[in-house]
């Protein structure tokens, strides 16, 4: 469950930082109440996850799969940049978390 539960927490992260992006610096009311909201309760989530896993594995999947989601959303829905080093660079943020997976499950 603790997996699950960090799967859960990195998908927020995801949602509040693309909707910081849209909160424009806190200028735009509903975008900055999301973000705030919703990170907070990431890591209210995250901290669930802390009861079964190690601090530094459970952290490093969190940041690896937020980081990962927000690229890939800005490429997807925000027309940020696709290319190959960049594409390598966040396969390799894949690969860790992976291998950190693997070896705690």
């Amino acid at each position: 469950m603790a997996w699950v539960f960090l799967l859960i927490a990195s998908l927020m992260e995801l949602v509040w930082a693309v909707a910081l992006k849209q909160s424009d610096g806190f200028t735009r009311f509903w975008p900055t109440v999301i973000g705030l909201s919703v990170a907070l309760l990431s890591v209210v989530v995250l901290t669930l996850s802390l009861r079964d896993l190690p601090v530094g594995t459970a952290y490093a999947v969190f940041v690896g799969l937020g980081a990962l989601g927000v690229a890939l959303v800005g490429m997807i829905v925000l027309n940020e940049s696709t290319s190959p080093t960049r594409l390598l660079f966040l396969a390799l943020i894949l690969v860790g978390v992976v291998g950190l997976q693997s070896v705690e499950s």
